[in-house]
């Protein structure tokens, strides 16, 4: 039997025999049943289950027609803002409205609303009065607890208040979807479902249980300080083994988080990704011309799922977790064969990955029985000595995706740790990964140079990027082929001061490196740095943190990071004079700019490194070493 699109309509549903759903699933994306979209994951979950589900993609807000369109489902609304926060998808690190959306028909922006997860629920609310109605995907999770938001550059509450949703399904959210559908079935009320794991609800203060208590709302909004000791405690315990029950006071509610689910075994992994995905965007968006984002995982696999790298930047800590847990090669090879059948396939797998590509286990086997260390980082400033760092069987699957028929070339896109790739005795991935799954270029991330930003990012120190930065070029040289390394940098980290950019500036013209495009630190929802840059304190220590926050002094910090650009010769020039750094303009070789009469020879120069000899070198992202 050819696979199915859930219905999106009521014909769809009729054309079932059905004549109600028992959920629908509210997404701010386009329908796209690809298992690397939330929504086609927990939808199938739910099928698989046995109910009855139909999905309600980036619905008109202007009315109740489209919430109204199955009818009274008859169990409840599961809600998402889609892939990503609504408000990152819509907005850039200046809060310019972004010009198109990759998860929306045609990459036409405005297809869904600004904090999607808040209209939608109102919506439901004023169409259906007391429904069950469970948040979850990116931004309900992210945004459980009260949190600093960007875009109002205020405190903001629990999105559970502000939505008016009956619970926090937090996390990937497969287990707990599953046993909030199985108990509303059995006829319970969504209002006694409070112990659930990976949840978050709401009670009077006076019907809280005890447990650990977080800063309240009240007092976070009062209070950098309180709000960075709050942002700790709900980091420390996100792990499925050690964390506690957690609470949080706002007014006279109080929000409950029950600890973490487990993630997924193996098996159920296996189980979740065998699903039948048509892997394709719904027939109804032919017509605007498809769906952006599938266009970078249609031929993709997911092998794993959490991160122990857990950068202060990033929100997976907060959200997948740290302890990682990955699929069985049989299932990912299953996988691979059946994209391999795929009409459109031309022969290339683009991707097996995951939050980071090159971890199957958790980095040591402590955290089996303890969880995951309170407060350290696996690897950052440096290795923790029980890591346990091993890619043969990561290296196993690559190779046996790759002797598959109709298979010519197998690439990896995620992120991959090349500190843990440094900790590895065996060399075998790292030749193999320069041999065969690279395009012509590798990107890293190494972010930044200077040892006091990267502190504060969780990163390495820079040595560990320079050795492995050492050890690709000589493969790559071995093997006989011409292969860049494209460094991810950012610039205005918390704890980034003018003279951490300078360095970085000097940094990137010591390893001859052209960075095109330069990433400013966005404070996204969840994530320490963000707390950090909200609160100018360090959540962990509670020291002062400098922030650029002012658009000139980032500019600056941005500017020194292409200080080859002859538009940015005033900026850097400036930024070099504040910075005590005059010594860099000159003619000397050290020197970052001319002085400004020799601005022209600079932009002559420049125009030559981007089209050297007159002739076109689409590897000018970076001069290889």
């Amino acid at each position: 039997m050819q696979t199915q699109f859930l219905p999106i309509s009521r014909e769809d549903m009729q054309a079932r025999g059905w004549d109600q759903v028992d959920f629908v699933y509210v997404t701010g994306d386009a329908y796209v049943d690809h298992p690397s979209f939330g929504a086609a994951i927990i939808t199938r979950v739910l099928e698989a289950g046995g109910y009855k589900v139909a999905v309600l993609s980036q619905p008109h807000t202007d009315s109740q027609t489209d919430f109204q369109r199955f009818g009274r489902p008859r169990l409840g609304f599961f809600v998402s803002s889609g892939n990503i926060d609504s408000m990152v998808a819509h907005y850039s690190v200046a809060k310019k409205r972004r010009n198109t959306d990759a998860y929306s028909p045609g990459g036409k922006i405005g297809k869904r609303p600004d904090r999607a997860v808040i209209v939608y629920c109102k919506m439901i609310r004023e169409a259906f009065g007391d429904i069950p109605i469970v948040i979850g995907g990116l931004e309900a999770s992210l945004r459980r607890f009260a949190h600093y938001d960007y875009w109002d550059n205020k405190i903001r509450p629990s999105i559970l208040f502000d939505s008016g949703a009956d619970l926090i399904s937090y996390g990937m959210g497969e287990k707990q979807t599953l046993e909030i559908a199985k108990r509303l079935n059995a006829g319970e009320s969504i209002h006694t479902l409070h112990d659930i794991l990976g949840t978050c609800y709401a009670v009077p203060v006076e019907e809280t249980p005890f447990c650990t208590e977080c800063p309240s709302y009240e007092n976070v909004v009062k209070s950098k300080r309180e709000y960075a000791i709050s942002c700790r405690i709900e980091q420390d315990e996100q792990d499925h083994i050690r964390g506690k029950m957690l609470r949080q006071r706002h007014g006279k509610m109080m929000l409950v988080q029950n600890p973490p689910m487990p993630p997924l075994t193996r098996a159920e992994l296996d189980e979740v990704y065998a699903l039948p995905y048509t892997r394709q965007y719904h027939p109804i968006y032919e017509k605007d011309g498809g769906v952006p984002g599938i266009e970078e995982v249609k031929f993709s696999i997911t092998h794993n799922r959490g991160c122990f790298g857990a950068c202060n930047f990033c929100s997976l800590a907060f959200h997948q977790g740290r302890y990682v847990t990955s699929r069985s090669k049989e299932s990912i090879l299953e996988e691979a064969k059946r994209i391999t059948q795929m009409p459109d396939f031309k022969g290339y797998i683009h991707d097996i990955g995951g939050p980071t590509a090159n971890f199957r286990y958790p980095s040591c086997a402590k955290q089996e029985k303890a969880g995951l260390c309170k407060g350290k980082k696996c690897l950052a400033p440096t290795a923790c000595p029980a890591l346990q760092a091993d890619q043969s069987e990561y290296l196993d699957i690559l190779r046996a995706v790759r002797e598959l028929p109709k298979v010519k070339k197998v690439f990896i896109r995620s992120g991959i740790r090349y500190d843990y790739m440094l900790e590895d005795s065996s060399d075998a991935f790292f030749k193999e990964l320069v041999a065969h799954h690279i395009s012509g270029q590798l990107k890293v991330a190494p972010e930044h140079c200077s040892a006091a930003v990267l502190d504060k990012m969780g990163k390495p120190h820079i040595e560990a990027y320079i050795r492995f930065s050492k050890k690709y070029f000589d493969y790559t040289k071995k093997i006989g082929k011409e292969q860049y390394l494209v460094p991810y940098l950012m610039s205005s980290h918390p704890g980034a001061t003018l003279q951490d950019a300078v360095e970085l500036a000097i940094f990137i013209k010591k390893e001859h490196l052209h960075p095109e495009q330069v990433q400013d630190f966005y404070p996204t929802p969840g994530t320490i740095a963000t707390a950090m840059f909200y609160t100018e304190l360090d959540p962990y220590t509670l020291k002062p943190v400098y922030v650029a926050k002012n658009p000139h002094d980032k500019a600056m910090q941005r500017a020194l990071m292409q200080y080859f650009n002859p538009k940015n010769h005033a900026l850097v020039e400036e930024a070099l004079k504040r910075a005590g750094r005059a010594d860099l303009i000159g003619t000397a070789e050290k020197c970052l700019i001319r002085p400004l009469c020799g601005v022209s020879s600079s932009a002559t120069r420049y125009a030559k490194s981007r089209n050297p000899g007159g002739k076109s070198n689409g590897k000018a992202k970076k001069r290889k070493r």
